[in-house]
C-alpha cells in the first residue's frame, strides 16, 4: 500500500537515502541482509522482499508491490523488474539520491513495507502490526 505507513523510526535515521531504506528494512521483524551476486538483498526467512543494489554504487531498489505497482509504474523512476519478475508485481526503481525527481523517503519506506507484507509469514506481519507499523 502506498500511503499510510508509519515512518517515524526511519525518519530518525541519519545518512543517505539508501542507508535510511536499508536500516528501515532491517528493522522489520525477522529481516536480515544477504549478498547474492554481490547485491544487497533484504530477506525475511528465505524470501527476498527488497533488493538494494550493489554496496558502494548508486541507489537502486527492487520491491514486490502487489497492491501499488500500477500507481508506482506511472512514475518516471520506476519500471517493471527484469527477468520476468515484473509480471509478479516486482518494481525496480533507479534515481540519483540528489535528483530533484527522486521519490521522498516515506514513499520508499512504504514500498519496502508493502513488499515485506507480501512475502513475510503472517506471524511476523502480526508482530509488525502490534508495533504500530
Amino acid at each position: 500500500m502506498v500511503g499510510g505507513t508509519n515512518v517515524t523510526e526511519a525518519q530518525e535515521v541519519e545518512g543517505s537515502l539508501k542507508d535510511a531504506v536499508r536500516e528501515y528494512a532491517l528493522g522489520l521483524p525477522g529481516a536480515w541482509e544477504d549478498h547474492p551476486w554481490g547485491e544487497s538483498a533484504i530477506k525475511v526467512g528465505k524470501k527476498v522482499f527488497a533488493f538494494l543494489g550493489v554496496p558502494g554504487t548508486g541507489f537502486g531498489m527492487g520491491v514486490k508491490l502487489p497492491e501499488s505497482s500500477g500507481a508506482l509504474l506511472s512514475m518516471p523512476f520506476a519500471r517493471p523488474a527484469g527477468y520476468g519478475l515484473g509480471r509478479s508485481g516486482w518494481v525496480e526503481m533507479t534515481f540519483a539520491e540528489d535528483d530533484a525527481d527522486a521519490p521522498p523517503l516515506d514513499l520508499l519506506l512504504e514500498c519496502v513495507e508493502e513488499s515485506y507484507r507480501a512475502v513475510a509469514p503472517k506471524t511476523l506481519v502480526k508482530e509488525l502490526d502490534a508495533r504500530g507499523g
